[in-house]
């Protein structure tokens, strides 16, 4: 417990270099190393990085995106568990990353990272930077490779369009800014110190709460349907998978639950008649026996 909270006030600091100058972080660095909240190792690592961060949210670079995606995907991974399948993650992590290169951002700062988490819960979840999971209840849904790859290529676009960075801007994460006395923080008690570390980690909390809760704003959830159909369109998959997916989702019983999925996106129909014009543009393509293949024998025994 306590190297959670320790690796939990690494990453809310280093949220915190976001809105702070290199000075004040290394003073706050200093102030979480003396009262034995972090290691002088996490302290040196956080006072190095911050040379690199700015004062706004308006300039965030792929470095700085990388540390909130990771620390968003530490709370994610706190709630789920992770599906111990090598070979179907592997599966998984193959098949995204082909994806991503044809996608309009094929790079990241730590490249895209993917799993699956042991949840019969259905849904999806992109942080930022490119850290992408998917739950084995979503994964039962796929009744082939082609529906698999567009459920990939929508996180990959939410990646690409950076929706995590700006669900993020819209967290309470701002107000906790104002709230901090940055020029006294050296001067903090250990209690404040605390009480400090407890506004970050409930911030953090907000903005996983925006992705496994709330959702992205619907906007965001067509936009990367959209960036769906054209990156596996560019990939040579059969786009129609996307609405063969969201088919299964119409007038499901588990829509009562108000979870996952059903919670966090707009409703099937209405994403099926916002892609089908470019769905229906690119035409159909032929289902590849040997893509089915693969798909059988990586879900093969998936319970």
């Amino acid at each position: 417990m306590k190297t959670l909270r320790a690796f939990t006030a690494v990453l809310s600091l280093g949220l915190l270099l976001l809105a702070s100058g290199c000075s004040v972080v290394q003073q706050g660095a200093d102030v979480l190393k003396g009262t034995g909240t972090i290691s002088a190792e996490q302290a040196n690592t956080i006072q190095k990085t911050s040379e690199t961060i700015r004062s706004t949210f308006g300039e965030i670079s792929e470095e700085e995106e990388y540390y909130i995606g990771r620390s968003v995907a530490a709370l994610i991974l706190s709630r789920y568990p992770v599906l111990q399948n090598a070979a179907l993650t592997q599966y998984i992590s193959t098949m995204g990353s082909a994806i991503a290169l044809f996608s309009d951002r094929p790079e990241t700062f730590a490249g895209y990272h993917f799993l699956v988490l042991d949840t019969d819960e259905v849904n999806a979840l992109a942080a930022p930077g490119g850290m992408i999971f998917l739950t084995k209840g979503l994964i039962k849904r796929c009744k082939d490779e082609d529906t698999l790859a567009l459920i990939l290529a929508h996180e990959i676009g939410h990646v690409t369009a950076k929706h995590g960075l700006q669900s993020i801007k819209k967290s309470r994460l701002v107000d906790a800014f104002k709230l901090l006395g940055t020029a006294a923080i050296k001067t903090y008690a250990p209690d404040t110190v605390a009480k400090l570390t407890g506004i970050f980690e409930d911030t953090l909390g907000d903005i996983v709460g925006s992705l496994v809760e709330r959702g992205y704003d619907r906007k965001f959830e067509y936009e990367a349907d959209g960036m769906a159909v054209k990156f596996a369109g560019r990939a040579h998959y059969d786009t129609g998978g996307l609405t063969r997916f969201l088919k299964t989702m119409v007038g499901d019983s588990s829509a009562a639950s108000g979870k996952g999925w059903f919670k966090t996106h707009p409703s099937p129909q209405d994403r099926i008649s916002e892609a089908t014009p470019a769905i229906t543009a690119l035409g159909a393509v032929k289902i590849a026996d040997a893509r089915t293949a693969r798909f059988k024998q990586a879900v093969a025994g998936l319970k």
